[in-house]
């Protein structure tokens, strides 16, 4: 297969784009005034291979990577856009995207006080531990993408709002808070995006924790978009076979090596170069799950999920997860109330076989864990949403079922009330005493610093 150079585009190259693809000057002014606010990225293999310009702007892979007029309220497009038609100067732009920024839940459910504390109590940024047996790391040189995602809930971090970021330097860290925890069993090594590192920078992370000392680490995991946009990280990139003997390296340890693909449309697998950048990494015997936001515009059909698992079975992939979008960012733009949510997934899930009904969904990552919603139902003449932890902070609360009110409208946990009369659900309002109560016995796995989480649940990893 035939090498090809990465090439990465922002709103700077918008005009090359334009001319190359035919978009409109109403499009490019669009495209810029949203993008001076929400994060715009994207790769020449996204423009020229999965892109269908002649169905622009519906094109769902075209809503995945370039602003769009209603991913802000309407008053902040018009301050925008007004602003770009009269040729403001860069820090005019950038003060009143700002202040629209700030608006946008950028800190969503206090991801940053989930970091794990140092000895002296002070969070470690770019390291949390939310779930007893898994760490999250985020390497400092992956704290970008290939590509960007329009509905990212991390979109923060790459609009230069450094307070937002999630990164750490000392891959070493990672090594010691993992030794001294011995609960821990998967590490999970995210971003932005850890394979838009070389393979040498990676090593040096994942290598330690192939150690026998720490032989309690029985998963090494990846979360990458790659695959889907930019799968020549995996075929001719220059350093594409070293990456893949890291893979089968730590195959070897005795260890799974799980790489998190981030699918969100069927036509990103289709490629010839998707398709055989998939099947090197499986060859690895690393395992590939696919997970994706149910997302507006994009994927809200349950004919294009059906059609997604079907395609990650064929070619050898695990379905994972559908998830709920965030509540951050875009999110008016990209939501779909529950309700849609959950009967899409059911349309979905009914028209695959077995081999695809691996996948979980759709699935909530709200503060107190992961709340799928498993369906609506009538108990004692009452509507009502049955929901189950998949994760939670405490243990003791996965599996556990419980009920909510029906709300046609409610996007998000928060939104919902308990059902009979209930004045809570069973997790709440002690849910803050009930962590601190558990955490010896997650050997202080759980963030020190709570803030301001207790007064909603709102997206956190």
């Amino acid at each position: 297969m035939q090498n090809r150079p990465y090439r990465a585009f922002n709103l700077n190259h918008i005009g090359d784009i334009a001319d190359s693809v035919g978009l409109t000057q109403d499009q490019v002014v669009t495209i810029r005034a949203t993008g001076a606010v929400l994060p715009f990225r994207v790769n020449n293999y996204v423009v020229e291979d999965l892109i269908r310009w002649d169905d622009v702007p519906n094109d769902p892979i075209f809503q995945l990577t370039f602003p769009q007029p209603g991913m802000l309220a309407e008053d902040d497009f018009e301050r925008m856009r007004s602003l770009v038609d009269s040729g403001a100067d860069d820090e005019q732009i950038k003060a009143a995207a700002r202040s629209i920024q700030l608006k946008l839940n950028p800190h969503p459910s206090g991801q940053l006080d989930l970091n794990v504390p140092k000895d002296d109590g002070e969070p470690v940024k770019g390291m949390q531990h939310k779930y007893r047996e898994t760490v999250l790391f985020f390497p400092s040189a992956g704290q970008t993408c290939h590509a960007y995602c329009s509905y990212c809930f991390r979109w923060a971090q790459f609009v230069g709002l450094d307070d937002m970021k999630f990164a750490n330097r000392e891959a070493s860290a990672l090594a010691r808070y993992v030794g001294a925890h011995p609960e821990v069993s998967d590490v999970l090594i995210t971003g932005g995006d850890p394979l838009v590192m070389r393979t040498r920078i990676l090593r040096k992370i994942i290598e330690p924790l192939l150690d026998p000392s720490h032989e309690h680490v029985r998963n090494i995991r990846i979360g990458s978009k790659a695959l889907a946009w930019w799968p020549y990280r995996f075929t001719t990139d220059q350093d594409a076979d070293e990456l893949l003997r890291l893979f089968e390296q730590v195959i070897r340890s005795g260890r799974q090596l799980a790489l998190m693909a981030h699918y969100s449309h069927p036509r990103e697998m289709e490629t010839e170069v998707a398709r055989t950048a998939l099947r090197r990494v499986l060859d690895t015997g690393a395992v590939v799950r696919c997970q994706a936001p149910l997302v507006r515009h994009v994927n809200d059909s349950s004919a294009v999920w059906a059609d997604m698992w079907r395609q990650q079975v064929q070619a050898g992939a695990v379905p994972y997860y559908m998830f709920v979008e965030r509540d951050t960012g875009a999110r008016s733009y990209f939501e779909v109330p529950l309700a849609r949510a959950h009967s899409i997934f059911s349309g979905a899930y009914r028209s695959v076989s077995g081999l695809a009904r691996t996948v979980r969904g759709p699935s909530m990552s709200a503060n107190p864990g992961k709340v799928v919603v498993d369906g609506v139902t009538r108990v004692r003449d009452e509507r009502v949403f049955v929901l189950r932890f998949l994760q939670a902070r405490d243990p003791e609360w996965v599996g556990r079922p419980f009920f909510a009110k029906y709300d046609g409208n409610a996007t998000w946990l928060d939104e919902l009330e308990p059902a009979f009369g209930e004045k809570s659900f069973f997790f709440e309002p002690d849910m803050w005493r009930r962590m601190r109560a558990i955490r010896p016995r997650l050997a202080e796995a759980s963030p020190s610093n709570v803030g301001d989480e207790a007064a909603g649940y709102s997206a956190s990893i």
